[in-house]
């Protein structure tokens, strides 16, 4: 009885007793749509048919046959290798400039991270009216040079870059403050200590600043992929994957499978196959991006 009573006193269950509510909702809400969405993804089934045939890895297999589904990947390779490094470097260049003592700094950083907080579907009606082929802003001042007008959103070559561009635009602002945390943490003693020895500008940055933002790095770069590889609302609200499929991306994909064309058809099993081959690719490029950082970025103790 001892033994129980100091059990049920101690910080060690009082802690699991403070916990305990969140591991049940992340339980309920969390693990087991994942293991349902794996065994619907070895079944040949709608999401409302009455009878659910295992097919085991049939779903996987088709998915190299998918034409659309190569399409929606290669979509995701180009997207990611452009968003990804033009957000980084774009947010890097911004947060050195806003990076001093000037007037007005705070709200110049406000600005910046505006659009982060704005709607995705603020965000969306407003590209929308700048890249109007006809009334858009985009077009107009492309037609003061003699060029133009473009069909951003309505163009087959324009509408992905036009959705890299929506999308930078987006979300560079949290991107601008992670860096601009981690130019203030660097310390000012480095800096003045190799102004002293004569260091330029540039040197200073290549040599002390931007090594001691390798871990800034690495995180906004990990992020960055991953919210590439799972963009959905943009394409959604934007382009619906058109035109001719040329917006077409894996969670978009999954979505017409599932909820549009799975209601009445054994199409849900199929979705839940590319929903997990792209959960797989995800956590894959995510450990070699932590490999290939673990040898190049460098953590201060």
């Amino acid at each position: 009885m001892g033994r129980v009573r100091r059990a049920l006193a101690s910080d060690h269950l009082a802690g699991w007793g403070f916990v305990a509510p969140s591991v049940v909702l992340i339980a309920i809400f969390g693990l087991y749509p994942i293991i349902s969405g794996f065994v619907l993804s070895l079944q040949r089934a709608g999401l409302l048919t009455p009878t659910r045939e295992f097919v085991g890895l049939h779903n996987y297999a088709s998915i190299m046959h998918d034409p659309r589904a190569i399409e929606a990947a290669k979509h995701a390779v180009f997207y990611t290798a452009a968003f990804v490094p033009i957000s980084v470097l774009g947010a890097l260049m911004i947060a050195v400039a806003l990076n001093r003592k000037i007037r007005f700094i705070k709200f110049y950083r406000l600005a910046v991270f505006i659009p982060v907080v704005t709607s995705t579907i603020a965000t969306g009606i407003m590209f929308l009216w700048v890249f109007d082929k006809n009334y858009g802003l985009a077009n107009y001042l492309l037609g003061k040079v003699g060029l133009g007008p473009f069909g951003f959103f309505e163009s087959v070559s324009g509408a992905l870059p036009s959705l890299v561009a929506m999308t930078v635009w987006g979300w560079l602002g949290f991107d601008v403050i992670v860096y601009l945390a981690a130019l203030q943490g660097i310390p000012y003693e480095l800096m003045e200590a190799a102004a002293i020895d004569g260091a330029s500008s540039g040197s200073v940055f290549r040599t002390i600043t931007w090594p001691l933002l390798g871990p800034a790095t690495l995180l906004l770069v990990v992020w960055s992929s991953i919210s590439a590889l799972q963009l959905f609302d943009e394409v959604y609200f934007v382009t619906n994957g058109g035109p001719l499929g040329a917006t077409n991306m894996p969670v978009f994909y999954v979505f017409v499978l599932a909820f549009r064309q799975g209601i009445g058809y054994p199409l849900a099993g199929y979705a839940a196959a590319i929903a997990y081959v792209l959960f797989v690719a995800i956590l894959l490029l995510t450990l070699v991006q932590f490999w290939m950082g673990r040898r190049v970025v460098h953590y201060s103790a």
